[in-house]
Parts: structure tokens; C-alpha cells; sequence
């Protein structure tokens, strides 16, 4: 039951909004419907198995059927999901869309396509999610999006279009090699796929994940898109919508096709360590805010990425953990820029400085998502990314794990040397003509912030919440590795 309500509220919701004429309307129900969703997860994690999932005919022909559940890793999803659309509304409260009643409907529907990614567990039903996710999302970004929305947004189709046809070509295959002519992931598991099957069908899947996260050379879509389309939006794609990706890496890919998945394991991590230095290098060099954290988030997920395919139980507990966090902390970070934006018309930090003097309580937030975005200890980030790290260095399942580890390693620096150089651009110094006027926080805005800091430091202190949550998986990847890798040691 909990699971269909997940969907149904931001569904009906979504649908609902298109009716209303009035731009107010149709924000305050987009309001109510995330906090109801974000009210149904949270009394979800005291129910018991049998609540959190449900299962029934849908497409009978095709052999797929409605079969949702919430387990570790989609709790902690779909979690993330519920708090991150209220905060963005909540945070954006003041901002003016042109046909908002639409904007709203569309914000709804992408939040229910990304719960539906995360408590499918039928492939076809997963890559419906999928769709549903990303489709609203296109047309928020080509109508409510910068001046160069077009062909920023041409080439995010172009991108997320070729992925998810490799996707369905690669769960279209697994469907008709199951004995039962089924789309449900245990059938599709259970599969005993040669070798050769399992390599394309792991290029086809992983292209299309690496698409989403990005990784790089799959990466080049995210700056444009995410500098041209609205803050909000920009929020759900880089704080919950990247997460579709690495989630779906852990759900479809690794247990379908595990051998394959290590015998890819060393070029997969190099192209994800080559963009961790890569994207922390080029966000050292950028001026526009918005550039700048999305080549940081490019980063984290690069090592969300090399933690998976380390194989191991820390590393992928790691990535689990991180999925939560990073989505967290980039949502805070968006909130700011949007205010900055906001308030003296720029996001250039070389126009910017000294905001610290004029508004020094949205410094204080700044510098403490600063701290969380370089992992510093008591923040949500500093057990994850140990944890990760942690997980490259001891693997067994590469012989260049150290190598891996110092490269990645070397993005802790330069992570801190981008992000405090960022803080110390945009607060610190002399203020000048622009920033001599000061912006005083309203109530929404330290509410959507307050709530994030929050999270950051209780997950900093105590994260051992999560780390239970997501456990389940964590122990049922692990023993799918061991039972299908048989090392030579």
C-alpha cells in the first residue's frame, strides 16, 4: 500500500494541477502533495515488509505486471525523492513561472516517475518510470529555461533518447530469454547468461546509467543543461534525477550480469576516475556558479561509480549512503545560487564578493554546505565517502586499486581547493557596487535551508540510520558477487 500511494499522490496531484488557472493554486497543491509524499515515505520505514510492496496484473500479454516494493536502497530513494521536492518548492516559494499552473503539473509528474524508478521491480515498469521521469523534465527545461534552453535541451534529448533506447533493446533481450516470458527482476536474475551476452548487454545498460550520472566521455550534456534550465528544475536533475543512474547500476545491471560487470570493472573505472580529475580541474576554473556545481557533482559521481565496481561490501555501502547525501547537499547549494541569482541579477563569482558583510546568515548556510561538499568530518558526506574510499583501496577485484585510489584520493584536494575558493569568491573580500546591498533571508528560504542543514549534520553525527536502511542491499549485492566471480587469488 505504501508504495502505490508513493505514485499516486504526485500522480493525481501532477494531473490535477494542469486544471488549475491560477498560478498560486497550483503552487500550494504542488506543496501539499510533496509534504503528503514526504509524509507517506517517512511512516513507510516503520512498516513492515508486507506494506511496502505490492503486486498485480498490468500487461498480461506482455508478461509484465505492477510489482513495486520499497527495500533498503528504495526507501533511502525514494526518501531522498520525498524531501528534496517539498524543500525546492519550498525555497523557490517567491519565484514566477509563466503558466505555473503547467511548471507544477510537470514538477509532480517527474516526482512520480522518479518514485517509480526506485520501487519498480518489473523491467518494463522500471523503464516506464524512467520515461516519465525524464519527459517532463525536457519540457521544463525547453520552456521555463535561459536563453539558450534550445540547444541545451536538443542535445539532453539527443543523449537521454539514445540511452533509453539502448536500455529497452538490452530489457527487451532479457525479457525473451526468460523460461516464463517475464519482465520481473527475479526472472530476469535468475538468468545464466553466457559470457559474451552478458558484456553487450552490460554496454547497452551501462551506457544508457552513464548517460543519466553522467560519467565521463557521456557527460558533456549536464553543464548546458543544467546552467540553462530553471533552478528548480536544476535541482531534481542534479539531486535526485543523476541518482537514476548509479540506482540503476545496483538494481539492473551488477545482479543480471555480474561477470560481465568485473571483467569491466578496470575501463569502467578509469573513465570514471579520468572524470573525477577531469570536472574537479574544470570546476577550479569556472566562473559561473552554475557551471561550477555541475561540474562538482560530475565529480562525486564519479566516485559513487569507482566505489560499485570496486565490488566490494564498503564500497558499494558506501555509494548507497553517498546516493542520499550528495542529493542533499547539491540541493542546498542550488538554493543559494538561486537566491544569489536572485538578488543582484549574476552568477558570475568575478562579479560577486564580500556577501558575507552584507548577509551573513546566508554565509553561514553557504559555508556549512561548503564543508559538506568536500566531506568534512560531522557532516552526511565525511562516512560515506570514507566508506567508498575505503572500498577502492582494499578491493581484491582490480590490480591497480591503489593507483585508483591515490588518482581519486587526489579529488578530496582539489574538491576542497574549488569549493573554498568558490566561498571564498562569492562571501569573502571587499564588496563592491552590486553586492554593497544586502539580502536579508525570508522565512521559506531559511525554512528550505534549515531543513538541509539539518540533515547534513545529523547524518554527520549519526549515520547509522542509513547504513541499517541499506544494508539489505548492500548484503544481497555482495553475496551475488561471490557467488558468480570465482577469483584466481
Amino acid at each position: 500500500m505504501i508504495p502505490v500511494l508513493l505514485l499516486l499522490i504526485p500522480l493525481i496531484s501532477g494531473l490535477a494541477a494542469f486544471l488549475f488557472r491560477n498560478g498560486n493554486g497550483a503552487r500550494t497543491l504542488a506543496l501539499l502533495a510533496s509534504l503528503a509524499t514526504l509524509a507517506v515515505s517517512l511512516i513507510g520505514l516503520t512498516q513492515s515488509q508486507q506494506q511496502l510492496s505490492a503486486d498485480c496484473s498490468w500487461l498480461p500479454m506482455l508478461g509484465a505486471r505492477f510489482t513495486v516494493a520499497l527495500d533498503g536502497m528504495g526507501q533511502i530513494l525514494a526518501l531522498l525523492t520525498a524531501i528534496a521536492f517539498p524543500v525546492i518548492f519550498i525555497a523557490t516559494w517567491k519565484s514566477v513561472y509563466k503558466d505555473a499552473h503547467q511548471f507544477f503539473g510537470l514538477m509532480l509528474l517527474s516526482q512520480a516517475g522518479l518514485l517509480l524508478v526506485f520501487i519498480a521491480m518489473d523491467a518494463l515498469l522500471f523503464y516506464f518510470g524512467w520515461e516519465i521521469a525524464l519527459i517532463p523534465a525536457y519540457f521544463l527545461c525547453s520552456k521555463w529555461g535561459g536563453e539558450r534552453r534550445i540547444q541545451a535541451t536538443f542535445k539532453f534529448f539527443v543523449y537521454t533518447f539514445a540511452g533509453s533506447l539502448l536500455m529497452l533493446i538490452a530489457l527487451i533481450y532479457l525479457y525473451l530469454q526468460t523460461p516464463d516470458q517475464s519482465f520481473a527482476l527475479k526472472s530476469i536474475m535468475a538468468l545464466d547468461l553466457p559470457i559474451k551476452t552478458q558484456a553487450w548487454i552490460l554496454v547497452a545498460l551501462f551506457v544508457a546509467f552513464a548517460i543519466k550520472m553522467p560519467v565521463f566521455p557521456l557527460h558533456t550534456w549536464q553543464p548546458d543543461t543544467y546552467e540553462q534550465s530553471p533552478t528548480a528544475v536544476t535541482m531534481v536533475l542534479s539531486g535526485v534525477m543523476v541518482k537514476m543512474g548509479v540506482f540503476g547500476i545496483l538494481r539492473w545491471l551488477v545482479p543480471v550480469v555480474p561477470e560481465a560487470a568485473y571483467m569491466w570493472g578496470d575501463p569502467i573505472m578509469s573513465c570514471a576516475v579520468i572524470g573525477v580529475v577531469y570536472a574537479s580541474i574544470i570546476a577550479i576554473t569556472q566562473d559561473d556558479l552554475k557551471r561550477f556545481v555541475a561540474y562538482s557533482s560530475i565529480a562525486h559521481i564519479g566516485i559513487m561509480v569507482m566505489a560499485i565496481f570496486s565490488y566490494t561490501g564498503t564500497g558499494i555501502e558506501g555509494a548507497v549512503l553517498q546516493m542520499f547525501n550528495h542529493g542533499v547537499n547539491i540541493i542546498g547549494l542550488w538554493i543559494v545560487i538561486e537566491l544569489i541569482e536572485r538578488q543582484y541579477g549574476t552568477r558570475k563569482m568575478s562579479e560577486l564578493g564580500g556577501l558575507a558583510q552584507q548577509s551573513p546568515a546566508l554565509a553561514i548556510f553557504l559555508v556549512i554546505l561548503a564543508f559538506a561538499n568536500i566531506a568534512l568530518p560531522l557532516t552526511n558526506a565525511f562516512v560515506g565517502e570514507f566508506l567508498m574510499f575505503n572500498g577502492i583501496f582494499s578491493t581484491k577485484y582490480t590490480d591497480y586499486n591503489i593507483v585508483f585510489a591515490v588518482i581519486a584520493g587526489l579529488s578530496i584536494i582539489l574538491s576542497a581547493v574549488y569549493t573554498l575558493n568558490m566561498v571564498q569568491k562569492v562571501f569573502f573580500g571587499n564588496t563592491n557596487a552590486l553586492t554593497a546591498r544586502g539580502y536579508a533571508l525570508s522565512m521559506n528560504e531559511k525554512l528550505a535551508l534549515s531543513a538541509l542543514v539539518a540533515i547534513i549534520i545529523f547524518f554527520g553525527v549519526y549515520p547509522q540510520p542509513l547504513i541499517d536502511l541499506g544494508s539489505g542491499t548492500v548484503n544481497e549485492l555482495t553475496d551475488i558477487i561471490q557467488q558468480s566471480i570465482k577469483l584466481k587469488m
